[in-house]
């Protein structure tokens, strides 16, 4: 009897062990499964633990090949829950034993079951089988209690260190998938997680970032180049929002972002670490450089016209002038073409706003693109006596499907540009072609031209090339941003060929019929 309590004693010292050195729970209930055999003089066991449906499942066995594990399955049906400590077990469990051992030609003659209990709550069952000797014991059972008691706190210890662990997982996920920067730092402001969005967005690979000094990864400026982080950074006074906007430089282009940062202290309000929230604020600084354009470019654009048209209007309205013919024809035509442009210009704002919203619709017909065009150069002939225009298509230009009133409109406004920025005059010539696919329509001049660099950009909403004549030449910088959205409205395409002080090419292509 010492000997037996001392092996029993050492069994539950190695299972102890064992839990205490690993958490991997298939193991540890290996190894408890097997000396509750042992200590038994059994000759096979399993431990069957409860699964979140409620069913039982063999997770660990001992002296049973894996293939017979399934026909057990009757000795996991029909288990009580655990309500009664002293009365509890699983009804007909010899009867149900013995059929099993008979399905599989083994002598299994005894089965003792007990239940693995945590926080009054039902886990799963050790079963242990002999081939020989006597019935299992009270004693028998007391020691198989103990490895019960033992797996219990295995299985309670593994399922908390998964759960962990697949929390830890999620949360690693959320960070490094999430759309905004996010890095981790130490009291000392060192970084220890940094995710790939910030990879993206500064260019530092992770594991040359890990370690570092925030200060010097984000190197943030202010829009005069002063080093943010060593002078204005939240973290470093006393009071204030922990909030900081800068520019990160990333292959030579800045990068707007707002930093937030959340300090974590321990229950001692000692500083453990800092979560610093990275996001890329650009595209919201220049939604405000462009709403302050805007709102520039449209109060001037307003209120040239309606000075004028007051202005003439008051002067006509005079008791004491009586106008001659002559000077009230021109005063009635200076209001009446500022009045066109104050309406080409709220048409214009209404038709971007209906383009913003995805709202703008198209009439389609068939329709021949270049007498459109020889109609649209004829209207703009009398409107300048500097300019010569010229227009060449060839007799068997193909139909195209579009809007005519749209399509007037892309090319109204790119004759409208030839004239504004070639003031010295010269050639303005309005052409095209076919190929088998596309028509292509062009308008040229020879005016100042478009720099490489804005080519892409003059399409743009509310953008206006930089050169000397833009203080003096009228615009909202809309009637490119409308053409554009015509033409690919019609599926085509829109583009400029220029050099500075040659000209510039708009050409525009269409599906053709």
């Amino acid at each position: 009897m010492v000997d037996y309590q001392l092996r029993q004693r050492e069994y539950l010292l190695e299972i102890s062990r064992a839990m205490t050195s690993s958490l991997d729970l298939p193991s540890v209930l290996r190894m408890i499964i097997q000396y509750a055999v042992e200590m038994l003089r059994g000759q096979a066991g399993f431990i069957a633990l409860r699964q979140e449906d409620g069913s039982f499942r063999v997770q660990a066995s001992y002296g049973l090949h894996s293939g017979a594990l399934p026909f057990f399955a009757p000795l996991l049906t029909g288990i009580p829950p655990w309500t009664d400590p002293v009365g509890w077990m699983i009804p007909d469990l010899e009867t149900r034993l013995s059929m099993v051992a008979a399905t599989l030609g083994l002598g299994l003659r005894q089965v003792v079951a007990l239940p693995m209990v945590m926080q009054g709550e039902l886990i799963g069952v050790i079963y242990v089988f002999r081939s020989r000797g006597g019935a299992f014991s009270a004693n028998d059972r007391q020691v198989l209690a103990s490895f019960a008691d033992q797996a219990a706190i295995a299985v309670h210890n593994a399922r908390l260190y998964q759960q962990v662990m697949e929390e830890k997982r999620l949360l690693s996920a959320i960070i490094e998938n999430s759309a905004d920067g996010i890095m981790i730092l130490d009291r000392h402001c060192r970084i220890r997680v940094f995710n790939r969005a910030l990879v993206k967005l500064t260019g530092w690979p992770a594991e040359e970032a890990i370690g570092q000094p925030c200060y010097r990864v984000l190197a943030l400026r202010d829009r005069q180049g002063k080093d943010i982080c060593r002078t204005r950074c939240p973290l470093m006074q006393p009071e204030g929002r922990l909030y900081v906007e800068g520019d990160i430089q990333r292959d030579g282009k800045a990068i707007a972002v707002g930093i937030s940062y959340s300090p974590l202290y321990d229950d001692e309000g000692r500083l453990v670490s800092i979560i610093a929230n990275v996001r890329d604020i650009t595209a919201f600084r220049e939604a405000e450089e462009m709403k302050s354009t805007f709102i520039s470019i449209i109060s001037h654009e307003l209120k040239s016209p309606v000075a004028l048209i007051k202005g003439y209007a008051d002067t006509l309205r005079r008791e004491d002038a009586h106008w001659d013919e002559k000077t009230l024809r021109e005063s009635l035509d200076v209001i009446v073409e500022e009045s066109d442009r104050l309406n080409q210009l709220i048409d214009n704002l209404l038709d971007a706003s209906r383009l913003q919203a995805g709202a703008l619709k198209l009439e389609f017909s068939y329709l021949r693109i270049d007498k459109l065009a020889e109609k649209e150069v004829e209207k703009f002939r009398t409107q300048s006596k500097e300019h010569l225009f010229a227009v060449d298509f060839p007799p068997d230009l193909p139909l195209v499907r579009g809007d005519s009133e749209r399509l007037r409109q892309v090319l109204d406004n790119l004759l409208s540009n030839a004239i504004k920025y070639s003031p010295q005059g010269g050639l303005i010539k309005v052409g095209g072609w076919a190929d088998e696919d596309w028509v292509y329509v062009y308008v040229s001049d020879e005016g100042i031209g478009i720099p490489k660099e804005e080519q892409e950009r003059i399409f743009e909403r509310f953008y206006r090339a930089e050169s000397a004549l833009t203080p003096r030449t009228r615009g909202a910088g809309l009637g490119l941003y409308l053409c554009k959205a015509v033409v690919e409205a019609h599926g085509g395409k829109i583009w400029v060929e220029s050099e500075p002080g040659k000209g510039a090419k708009f050409i525009f292509k269409l599906p053709r019929v």
